[in-house]
């Protein structure tokens, strides 16, 4: 058996040689920084960006794992868990942690929730969390890892979650429901006032997903927008995650899972007193916690403070604005829903557009664009350096949509037909395999050949399916009308 391509090198190489090979490899990324991006990367400016990076490397080797051997990370920690509760409008009892990531966050809510349940309700032994459709994809990766099944509900026509349907499909093994603030899909926020009274009529915890809009909410609520209340002023949220490496503007590697009371969080912590190696615990997933992105996160939140984050939510809402609307004057064009933040997804009124050849188009002029499906859509994460380049990607978008509308044949051409055929695929199984291979690709070492790129494909949608797949699109296309 041969070894992989890469090898350690048997000398070390020259540091400048090495830095240099790496900004080479910047070379084909997204170009995020002239916010040609929408998501990925959250900035808020040049000089809280060189705050954020002292502040990490000042603990670059500090670990979070044993917080009594590193007090100052434990100090930190504590006062972002605390300064995120209060801005929840949690009281003395709300406790939580910092985790790696949103991703993570909503793997901690539905393990502690199952646990809490083996705890205090032992019978249930196929334990279920109902969510919207909307709820994020880190829902159902949480019900695979725990063994939960994740029972998705439709959603009403504006995109919010249909609190009767979900209440519909709680039964006895239900051990919590979820609603978002906002959703990632659409940037809407779910009425989590009638989840709450849901969750408390059935006695079953609530989980509110605030990673994505959970440090920008707050002060767009203080600038006097109408906000819905989502946090814990409602009554039946047991817990709130909200991400800081996004509108909290920390480094990446930082999010939170706040609880309304210990009860639940007792259920989070790992504990272990008779292993050969001593008595182990952890709070979160991880054993290592990289003390830089706590350490990161704290200089954000005191940096910027409230009338900071105040200023930049003024910054990105008049930037949405803009955005959202120069979509809707575009002939053609509509957001979906009535976003509160700045997030927000756009589709077609006229199904004969395609929204992937829109696609497909913008990304030929430089832009990064991420693809919605049912319905399909081009879905926009605004900061405030995109204000500076509104006029242009509305213009370039204004340019794809003309296209695409006086040349329908797009809907065939580049990515648009393959986005579309998967997005309709009905053999959701025989999809999901195929995408397993590419990702399983992206991390072979040996180097791949034909024999192998036969092998890797064999799980993809037979040839005879795909032609009746672009048939179907080809003839819909024809006699699709414009929607009233």
């Amino acid at each position: 058996m041969t070894g992989s391509g890469a090898r350690i090198p048997e000398t070390g190489t020259d540091r400048q040689v090495l830095l240099d090979r790496m900004q080479a490899m910047r070379v084909a990324d997204v170009q995020w920084r002239q916010n040609k991006a929408f998501g990925l990367v959250y900035r808020h400016s040049d000089a809280h960006t060189e705050l954020i990076k002292t502040a990490y490397g000042l603990f670059l080797s500090e670990n979070g794992l044993n917080p009594m051997a590193f007090k100052s990370l434990q100090v930190m920690e504590r006062e972002v868990v605390g300064m995120t509760a209060n801005m929840f409008h949690g009281d003395a009892d709300a406790v939580g942690s910092m985790t790696s990531g949103g991703t993570e966050s909503l793997l901690l809510a539905v393990l502690t929730y199952r646990n809490h349940a083996r705890r205090k309700r032992p019978w249930i032994r196929k334990p279920e969390i109902v969510v919207p459709d909307s709820a994020h994809v880190g829902f159902t990766k949480a019900g695979e890892y725990f063994d939960v099944r994740i029972v998705r509900t439709p959603l009403r026509a504006d995109y919010r979650a249909d609190v009767a349907a979900l209440e519909s499909r709680i039964n006895r093994n239900t051990i919590g429901i979820v609603g978002s603030a906002p959703s990632y899909p659409y940037g809407i926020i779910d009425p989590i006032q009638e989840l709450g009274e849901v969750a408390l009529r059935h006695g079953v915890p609530l989980h509110v997903d605030g990673c994505l809009g959970g440090f920008f909410l707050p002060w767009v609520e203080k600038l006097g927008h109408r906000i819905p209340p989502f946090d814990f002023r409602v009554p039946g949220v047991t817990s709130i995650s909200a991400d800081l490496h996004k509108y909290g503007y920390a480094a990446k590697g930082a999010s939170s899972i706040i609880y309304r009371s210990l009860d639940f969080f007792r259920d989070q912590i790992f504990a272990e007193v008779d292993w050969c190696g001593g008595v182990y615990g952890g709070a979160t997933m991880a054993g290592t916690r990289p003390g830089g992105a706590i350490a990161a996160a704290w200089a954000s939140l005191h940096s910027l403070g409230q009338a900071g984050y105040m200023e930049n939510a003024r910054a990105v809402m008049e930037a949405t604005r803009i955005f959202m609307d120069g979509v809707r004057a575009i002939p053609g064009l509509c957001v979906l829903g009535e976003p509160e933040m700045s997030v927000f997804a756009f589709g077609a009124k006229d199904n004969r557009i395609s929204m992937y050849a829109v696609a497909d188009k913008l990304e030929q002029s430089g832009w990064h664009v991420d693809r919605l499906q049912r319905p399909e859509s081009i879905h926009l994460i605004i900061n405030a350096g995109h204000g500076q380049v509104a006029d242009r990607y509305l213009a370039d978008l204004r340019a794809a949509v003309d296209h695409v509308a006086a040349h329908p044949e797009t809907a065939l051409e580049g990515q648009a037909p393959m986005y579309g055929l998967i997005a309709k695929a009905p053999l959701r199984k025989m999809v999901k395999r195929n995408v397993v291979n590419i990702l399983a690709q992206l991390y072979i070492q040996r180097e791949t050949g034909a024999d192998d790129e036969e092998e890797v494909g064999a799980d993809s949608v037979p040839k005879p399916v795909m032609q009746l797949l672009r048939l179907k699109m080809r003839i819909r296309r024809m006699f699709q009308r414009p929607k009233s």
